[in-house]
């Protein structure tokens, strides 16, 4: 994690990400496109749908392999990069055809080291191999929810889960919300924790850095007007008046369950996540 000194007073206490570790080189141009960006609006009507959206520095999307492509055939990397779309490191690898791709870099992983994606893979960092045959205590992350759809859980910086058990063609995983939930053992998932594990300890420091990643400012309900938010009114500094905060639609909000109560897939999760 990189402090910096307190020269100016938005600096004071900002702290940034340690890029030393990575490769100095331009993104690999075949594996980079545009993607254009809603900042916030709907694509039907043009409306804003999602608030404190737009601006930002335009960046490019580098395609990611989140799934297993090309099986068996061991690739070595060749640079650690930044991904300004996700909090983790990503690498470019190598196979022995030139073919190159990028995947999420695991914590560990150094320019030169073998990675491989194989049913028997070894169990060494980076490998991409199925849960039924990772050992119970594995740390594991870019899991699939369903055999040959690619990587959907456990993807952002420094997170991982944990193999409890293996039964009934099924794996019990603890993810990082502490919910533990089955999953196929078909399905596959890379060995290791996501790379750059500081990424929580990272602080903006001034609202220009916050603008720069595209987000507008956002205005707190007990400032606004009754008309305007249900926290609005009252003279100076009032509390919000309500046992339980709302959104400025009315609805609940802070801590209110939105998961549909009889989703088909609750019979997977085992015990649900525990409350701080």
């Amino acid at each position: 994690m990189k402090v910096y000194k307190p020269t100016t007073p938005s600096r004071r206490g900002m702290t940034g990400i340690d890029f030393s570790l990575l490769t100095k080189k331009r993104a690999q141009k075949s594996l980079v496109k545009y993607v254009r960006r809603s900042v916030g609006r709907s694509k039907a009507t043009g409306r804003i749908t999602v608030r404190h959206k737009g601006g930002g520095v335009k960046k490019l999307y580098r395609i990611i392999e989140f799934s297993q492509t090309k099986m068996d055939a061991p690739a070595i990397v060749i640079a650690l990069e930044y991904d300004p779309n996700r909090t983790g490191f990503i690498a470019l690898i190598e196979y022995a055809d030139k073919v190159r791709q990028y995947i999420i870099a695991p914590q560990g992983l150094k320019v030169g080291d073998s990675v491989l994606f194989s049913e028997n893979a070894p169990s060494k960092s980076g490998n991409r191999l199925k849960l039924k045959n990772i050992s119970v205590g594995t740390n594991v992350y870019n899991i699939e929810l369903e055999p040959g759809r690619g990587g959907i859980l456990v993807r952002s910086a420094g997170n991982s889960a944990q193999v409890l058990a293996h039964e009934n063609g099924f794996c019990n995983l603890k993810m990082p919300s502490s919910e533990v939930r089955r999953i196929k053992d078909e399905c596959f998932a890379t060995i290791g924790a996501v790379s750059n594990p500081e990424n929580r300890f990272y602080r903006v420091g001034k609202a220009g850095k916050s603008r720069l990643k595209g987000r507008r400012p956002h205005v707190r309900g007990s400032a606004m007007n009754p008309v305007d938010h249900p926290h609005g009114g009252g003279e100076g500094r009032q509390p919000i008046g309500l046992k339980h905060p709302k959104t400025p639609w009315g609805l609940p909000a802070l801590g209110v369950k939105t998961r549909y109560k009889k989703k088909w897939t609750n019979k997977y999760i085992i015990s649900r996540r525990k409350k701080k």
